[in-house]
This record gives structure tokens, C-alpha cells and sequence, in this order.
């Protein structure tokens, strides 16, 4: 890896958009990332590559790339081994951090995971749900879902899905057992990109770049033209916890 261009993954698929969204609120302007999976930055420091949210922590603690933006929930499938520099606080539909949720049909006589014991559980987290059975001691197999989960509920004993606002697994009949994982999405580093100079402090900005936006969403911006006499009187009249700037 080059000392002096650092390899930035950039999420594909749901939280893509999301994702290029904050970008361009941040600053940057990435092009053509609908159609090429390596998008042009306005950084020459910055190369970014598009890759699978479930994949990135991998290939950050393997050094493929230097930096990258994935799930919590996928740091903790992978078992991956890197630093993780800050929280941003979106996702793909809200601001909101999704759950990996356990899940039955309405109709299910299934109560409580223990219900569940000698049964299967299907699932694109299969580690993590693997590990959340075997530490409550139950019993079950785990089989590996490639996508459409909530429908093969009813093929299963439970499923394992993630839900961020909970309209799917309400529109598929579904009832939510347990909460797995709470899941925020992860700005993280690999850790020996971490302690080269120019790296890290490219890292740091960008986080701070990207943390700044997703802080003006919840910012008011408000410009007046008053006389100087009556300052003292508009100051008492705007909330003071805003600390207006002058």
C-alpha cells in the first residue's frame, strides 16, 4: 500500500447511496459509483473501491484496504481485528441504528429462544447467531440464507433478519423474539494504516468531515439583519442552548 494514497472502501449495495449522500454533504464529490465499482474522488489521496459491507472489515484487518465504512454487526460476524474510528450515525432508510432480530410467524407456538431448542434457524449472520445460541446453551442448527429471509420463515423454526424500521418483518406476518445485535454503522482503520502518520491523520479527517454532516442535519441555519441596539433583546429571544454565532 502506498504511503501516500490511502484505499478507502466505500459500502455497496443497500447502504451505497446512503453512504455517497454523506460524501457529498461532507465535502467530497465521488462520480460514477453507480457504474464502476472503483469511483473517482476529488481527493488524490483517496482511492476508493466499492465492496460488500459484509466483506470490508475482512479486507481492512487483511490491509487490502486501509480504511473502509461497514456495520457493527458485520465486525463482530467477521471476528475482525481492527480500529474502529468512529460511529456514524446512519443507515440506509434512517438515522436510526437496525437490529438483527429473531423472528417467527404469528401463528408460531414459539415464545422464547429456549423454545426453539433441537430446531432451525436460518440466517445471513450465521456466526454471530451461531455464538448467540451456543452461549444461551440451546441447541439448534444455524444454516447460511442467501437473502429473502423472512420468507423462508415458515420453512424454518425461526429466522435471524436484519429490520430497521420493522415494516418487513410486519408485512411478512413475523413476530420478534429476541434482539441479536444492535447494529450502528463503523468508520474503521486497519491498524497498521493506523499508525502511519499521513494515513491516520487522513482517516481522522475524513471521520471528522463525515461526523460534522451528519451533525448539520439536526442544525438550524439562521441569518439576520438587525440594528446593534437590539441585539441584547433577539439574543434573549432565540433558545440559549443553540449558542448563536455572531
Amino acid at each position: 500500500m502506498s504511503d501516500k494514497v490511502l484505499k478507502l472502501g466505500i459500502p455497496a449495495g443497500s447502504l451505497q447511496k446512503a453512504t455517497l449522500d454523506l460524501f457529498n454533504k461532507a465535502g467530497f464529490h465521488v462520480s460514477d459509483a453507480a457504474r464502476s465499482y472503483r469511483p473517482s474522488i476529488d481527493d488524490d489521496e483517496i482511492e476508493a473501491i466499492c465492496l460488500r459491507a459484509q466483506e470490508m472489515s475482512r479486507y481492512v484487518s487483511d490491509g487490502v484496504m486501509d480504511a473502509g465504512i461497514t456495520g457493527y454487526d458485520w465486525i463482530l460476524e467477521n471476528d475482525s481485528d481492527v480500529v474502529e474510528v468512529c460511529e456514524l450515525a446512519y443507515s440506509k432508510a434512517t438515522s436510526r441504528p437496525a437490529r438483527w432480530v429473531l423472528a417467527v410467524p404469528n401463528e408460531s407456538p414459539v415464545q422464547k429462544p429456549e423454545d426453539l431448542a433441537g430446531g432451525l434457524i436460518a440466517t445471513e449472520l450465521l456466526q454471530a447467531t451461531k455464538r448467540y445460541f451456543s452461549d444461551k446453551n440451546i441447541d439448534v442448527k444455524v444454516e447460511f440464507s442467501w437473502g429473502a429471509t423472512e420468507v423462508k420463515a415458515r420453512l424454518v423454526d425461526a429466522i435471524v433478519e436484519l429490520t430497521e424500521t420493522g415494516s418487513s418483518i410486519r408485512a411478512n406476518n413475523l413476530r420478534i423474539i429476541d434482539t441479536l445485535i444492535t447494529s450502528t454503522t463503523r468508520f474503521i482503520a486497519n491498524k497498521e494504516a493506523w499508525n502511519v502518520p499521513f494515513k491516520r491523520e487522513k482517516i481522522e479527517n475524513i471521520a471528522m468531515l463525515l461526523k460534522a454532516a451528519i451533525n448539520a442535519k439536526s442544525r438550524v441555519g439562521l441569518k439576520m439583519n438587525i440594528e446593534k441596539s437590539k441585539l441584547d433583546t433577539i439574543l434573549k429571544l432565540l433558545p440559549s442552548e443553540k449558542s448563536p454565532t455572531l
